[in-house]
């Protein structure tokens, strides 16, 4: 039975015993009649018991003294053992600790405030040890005023799981560093739950093992996305709209930050844009594959403005498709302030007006990074080759690749144009992209033939096509003056070549509120 105290009174002048303990299972009690005390006379009882508290057998056995009459009160402090602090004082414990914790913080630089609620150690030793580890992980106190809610993070619980599992992926030492100062959440992480689901579903887009962890280190706030979310409908767009399934491992690997780009803010006005401009989507989807970067490019911040910049600098509306197929990156640089630079170079080597400025962009719209120094040597060497200014702009304007070709591969088709073929200057002036062929792949063999038959031909009609075409040409008893026109220097069909892998799929309307 279960007891918490008890009285047993045998007779007056016997035993009184008072029992005040938790409660007790009581197994045997015995009342044993004893020999009288010599020293008192006075009869009495031994009594023996035993009892068990939580599963613990006691024994006990003491000579039962003589009723004094009275019940005698239990000593002071019998029960000290089972006091327990009252929870008002465990909460001053506990914000006196805090306080201890905070002070060291503020001590070292630390902002603190941010850590209201927040679990910390008890201790500033404990504390101690986690802003040790974080330095010797190369943050700083700087850092961690960035994200003070790392100071959450258990070292051997949460951080140490965590780096291991970084490093058998196979992310660099030297970029950990960088790595947590991009995305210092990842210290709060489950490597089970968090983070082994993400790289799965990386090597599921056909990512190779070895560049994951290039991926991770590129993009570390890939870790912290949800597989069904954005990363996913990203992915799927982008098969809409024509990118090869196949490519997609591909992209995601140069620009991961793709897996996080929402489609309804980001991707699909991107794309829309650049269909409003005259560029299919499918050749979008192209320009993808190559440069996935180009999706990074801020639409109102930098893509339209670029778009207006082009405008102003007499470039025609209607060849800006061409120009951003043929150089995508010119939307997403700082625009303005190239156009301004090497307009005022142009203007200062060859006297170009603001027109012939635009047709040079059109043409060739890499333009605007070529060095003054590069555009200075190839007009010296055109200087030497006998052509006078005049001839020099119409040929740069006509064909502005001229000023990034090799001057060494120039030379040695000019001598070969000057003895050879004795052509006249004013040849290269209507056909100034001779010297972008092969001269023993093409140049030399072609004329040769056409020597041979003693026709007389442009240097378009000549040079200006297929190995195919030329051979054809052969066979005509005369030249058809149309096919001397020359050809344009970039196609936009080129880029929408068919695909076996190409998705079958209609590209959806996405809400931004899904995205």
């Amino acid at each position: 039975m279960n007891i918490r105290g008890c009285t047993g009174i045998a007779k007056p002048s016997f035993l009184l015993i008072q029992l005040d303990l938790p409660t007790l299972r009581l197994g045997k009690v015995h009342f044993l009649p004893l020999p009288c005390n010599s020293s008192t006379n006075k009869p009495g009882f031994k009594v023996r018991f035993q009892h068990s508290v939580a599963e613990r057998s006691y024994s006990s056995s003491r000579a039962a003294k003589p009723y004094s009459g009275r019940v005698k009160k239990k000593e002071e402090g019998a029960s000290s053992l089972y006091l327990r602090p009252s929870l008002s004082d465990m909460k001053q414990q506990r914000m006196e600790n805090r306080a201890q914790v905070y002070e060291f913080l503020r001590g070292i630089g630390v902002v603190p405030d941010e850590l209201d609620g927040l679990e910390l150690p008890v201790t500033v030793d404990v504390m101690r040890e986690r802003v040790d580890f974080l330095h010797k992980l190369g943050l700083t106190i700087e850092d961690i005023n960035n994200y003070p809610l790392v100071l959450g993070c258990s070292v051997k619980k949460n951080m140490i799981p965590v780096l291991d599992y970084l490093g058998k992926l196979g992310v660099r030492k030297s970029r950990v560093t960088e790595f947590l100062r991009r995305y210092p959440q990842v210290l709060h992480a489950s490597v089970v739950v968090d983070l082994q689901p993400v790289v799965k579903y990386l090597q599921g887009m056909d990512i190779k093992q070895p560049d994951i962890p290039r991926v991770l280190e590129r993009y570390p706030e890939l870790l912290g996305f949800k597989l069904e979310g954005t990363m996913s409908t990203s992915v799927a767009y982008l098969v809409g709209i024509g990118v090869g399934r196949r490519e997609i491992g591909g992209i995601l690997t140069k620009y991961p930050e793709i897996l996080g780009m929402r489609v309804g803010r980001v991707i699909k006005p991107f794309v829309d844009y650049l269909g409003s401009l005259g560029i299919p989507s499918l050749a979008v989807a192209r320009l993808i594959e190559k440069r996935p970067h180009i999706i990074g490019f801020d639409l109102e911040e930098r893509v339209k403005p670029n778009v207006g910049c082009l405008l102003e600098f007499n470039v025609r509306e209607k060849s800006l498709a061409v120009m951003i197929a043929q150089y995508p990156e010119i939307i997403g640089i700082d625009l303005k302030s190239k156009l301004s630079a090497q307009q005022t170079s142009f203007n200062t080597i060859l006297d170009l007006s603001s027109e012939d400025f635009g047709q040079i962009i059109e043409r060739m719209p890499q333009a605007i990074s070529l060095s003054k120094t590069a555009i200075v040597k190839h007009v010296d060497f055109l200087k030497l080759c006998g052509f006078s200014l005049q001839q020099i702009k119409k040929m740069v304007v006509g064909y502005p690749q001229l000023l990034a070709l090799n001057l060494d591969i120039m030379k040695l088709n000019f001598d070969y144009f000057q003895v050879e073929m004795s052509r006249p200057l004013d040849d290269l002036v209507d056909f100034p992209a001779f010297f972008t062929y092969g001269l023993e792949s093409t140049i030399k063999p072609r004329h040769q033939q056409v020597a041979k038959k003693g026709l007389k031909c442009s240097l378009s009609w000549l040079l200006n096509c297929s190995d195919e075409k030329f051979d054809r040409r052969m066979s005509y008893e005369s030249i058809d003056m149309e096919e001397m026109e020359p050809e344009p220097t970039f196609d936009m069909k080129s880029l929408m070549g068919s695909r076996t892998d190409e998705s079958d799929s209609e590209i959806d309307d996405y809400d931004d509120e899904d995205m």
